[in-house]
């Protein structure tokens, strides 16, 4: 059946919203920092049913923002180095978030009472990797010891949180969510160790001959993975965020023990699938979906945004701070866990599982992504600020060492 007019210029709306996006990002530099993302969903507020109605959710889109969700996760999943996180970095994030976790359970159920408080809990312990990462890369700080602790703190803030989601919301049903998982493990580790083997001979001859032709077979079979591990965990009742965060870190594996060029050249392409195409679309349409009417009508709900942003600073930053103030120093500390409880993407999906499932009301939802949005607005420039001053501090002290003692027994 042919695509009808209505969903064509709906992606058409959709698809100029992206593009306008970085625009917009660009004027405001001068004044204010603001992450793309932020931007995409106040724009699909403005096309949604909210304001404009020039957009509403239809199969088509539907599955299209399934799949930037799919690939958002995925690159997540990609950014993971094993190696640079293992030991001190990942024992310190792992322990600080099961701290979170305790947290925000017990704030959560406090404020929103047995059901909804389990999903507001987990999205307070949601950080959000694919924002910070970038942010840390872009400032030259990808594999210094703080950049490996954003890593690490990143990657169990969001592995963490979509585990939590198939136990916490499983209802009665623990002990079968737990086999699930086991088995879904099991898989995976397989995955993982067949992307660690040598490549058959034919398979190699093909992704490097391809490379540059119209057959692409790295970035196909890349895709298949993800799409595989996406349905794979829906198959089994998890989370299909899971089976795509997963699947990121096969294809790391498998790309990892390649070509450094053709790696380079395929996760250039998988970026341009993402970034270029899918995630927006999945970041306007979560706009698009947002219940602002409900939130604007409810005055109490509306006032749970700002509270909602310190908590997430309390909940996930404290313990953060406490876990690595140590190793790194507490001005260091301090901006690494203002960036560990910036939580929009994951925020977003726990909140629609939420939903999905009957447990959290629309408005509760659209706070909480509200907040996350100031999350990622307000968080990644105050840590830039405190490294700042944890920079400046330091020369200081160098230069103030350097310099010869003026006291009048030095001379």
């Amino acid at each position: 059946m042919p695509v009808s007019v209505d969903t064509v210029t709906m992606l058409a709306v959709v698809a100029g919203a992206a593009v306008l996006a970085p625009f917009v990002v660009d004027r405001l530099e001068p004044w204010i920092r603001i992450p793309s993302v932020v931007v995409e969903i106040l724009l699909g507020i403005l096309v949604g049913p909210a304001l404009l109605a020039l957009v509403h959710p239809n199969e088509v889109i539907d599955a299209l923002s399934d799949l930037g969700l799919a690939f958002l996760m995925f690159l997540a999943g990609y950014e993971i180095e094993f190696s640079r996180i293992r030991g001190g970095p990942l024992r310190s994030a792992t322990w600080s978030w099961l701290v979170s976790l305790v947290l925000g359970l017990a704030v959560g159920l406090w404020i929103g009472g047995p059901h909804a408080g389990l999903v507001i809990g987990l999205a307070l312990t949601t950080t959000a990797l694919g924002v910070i990462l970038p942010i840390v890369r872009d400032g030259g700080q990808s594999g210094t010891p703080f950049g490996d602790r954003v890593l690490a703190v990143g990657t169990v803030g969001e592995f963490g949180p979509i585990l939590a989601i198939a136990f916490i919301l499983s209802g009665d049903r623990p002990a079968q969510t737990l086999v699930v998982l086991v088995v879904f493990a099991a898989l995976a580790l397989t995955g993982a160790w067949l992307a660690r083997q040598p490549r058959h001979p034919r398979l190699g001859r093909l992704v490097t001959a391809t490379l540059g032709t119209s057959s692409q077979v790295a970035v196909r079979l890349c895709v298949l993975v993800v799409i595989g591990m996406f349905a794979l965990a829906s198959v089994l009742g998890l989370d299909p965020v899971l089976g795509a965060f997963t699947a990121g870190i096969l294809v790391h594996l498998f790309l990892s023990s390649s070509d450094p060029l053709e790696s380079h050249v395929v996760e250039s392409r998988l970026e341009g699938i993402g970034f270029g195409f899918l995630i927006p679309i999945f970041f306007v349409m979560s706009g698009v979906t947002l219940d602002v009417q409900s939130l604007v009508e409810d005055p109490e709900v509306l006032l749970t945004v700002p509270l909602y942003t310190v908590l997430f600073l309390l909940v996930r930053g404290v313990p953060t701070f406490l876990a690595h103030r140590r190793d790194l120093g507490k001005r260091d500390a301090a901006a690494l866990a203002t960036m560990s409880a910036t939580g929009l993407p994951l925020v977003v999906v726990v909140t629609a599982v939420g939903v999905d499932a009957g447990v959290l009301p629309a408005a509760n939802a659209a706070a909480l992504v509200a907040a996350g949005m100031l999350s990622v607005l307000v968080f990644p420039v105050s840590a830039g600020k405190l490294r700042r001053m944890a920079s400046n501090g330091g020369r200081a002290h160098r230069e103030h060492q350097s310099r010869p003692s003026e006291r009048p027994d030095a001379l």
